[in-house]
């Protein structure tokens, strides 16, 4: 299952959710339970990061993966072609400008 596309993934994320029970629909679901667990995979995985928990079960790279696979269970509820909306993104971002001075981040 190497370098498979996002739809790919969505797909096969759809399929388990299916068996498992997970909805499937937008009627199958609450929205805003599924955002904040989306959430929650997000801070867990800055916790993992934190704590130099970087590899391996509850590490860094798994809760971001926890996380992408919980945005994609929800790109399939409502069909959305999530391929389609990244390069739609980063394509927006080309021309984009960032005033830094205003901005409480730093940036190479």
């Amino acid at each position: 299952m190497d370098n498979i596309s996002l739809k790919q993934l969505k797909d096969l994320i759809m399929l388990q959710a299916k068996e498992k029970g997970f909805g499937t629909k937008p009627e199958d679901i609450n929205v805003a339970e599924k955002i904040a667990l989306i959430h929650s995979e997000i801070s867990e995985a800055f916790e993992a990061y934190r704590h130099k928990n970087i590899d391996g079960k509850d590490g860094f790279k798994e809760e971001l993966g926890d996380a992408i696979q919980r945005i994609l269970h929800l790109c399939g509820i409502f069909d959305i072609d999530v391929e389609k909306e990244i390069l739609k993104k980063i394509n927006n971002n080309k021309d984009r400008k960032w005033n830094w001075d205003k901005m409480n981040e730093s940036h190479s």
